[in-house]
């Protein structure tokens, strides 16, 4: 058994007992039973997960919650970024 470099997938959502992920850097997704995943995983979370042999170790993954954070800080400048632009009033065509 090989183990490599972690990668950090996102928790895209939940259907049923399924959650979507989404890897970072190729935005590969990969379909995983949400018993497999760490307690307490759900929509937006991101996972820190180890691979094995090429394949992500579901059951290493450790929920990495100061990356979340960041990532919603970051979206939301960008929001308020744009709303500094909007000029306003009703769109024109």
């Amino acid at each position: 058994m090989s183990r490599q470099a972690e990668a950090l997938w996102v928790v895209d959502r939940v259907e049923r007992s399924v959650a979507v992920l989404v890897r970072d850097g190729d935005e590969r997704t990969e379909d995983v039973a949400i018993e497999m995943l760490p307690a307490g995983s759900r929509e937006g979370t991101v996972l820190c997960v180890p691979a094995v042999d090429g394949r992500p170790d579901w059951a290493a993954a450790m929920i990495d919650e100061e990356e979340r954070r960041a990532r919603l800080r970051e979206a939301e400048e960008i929001l308020e970024r744009l709303k500094q632009r909007d000029p306003g009033g009703d769109v024109r065509l």
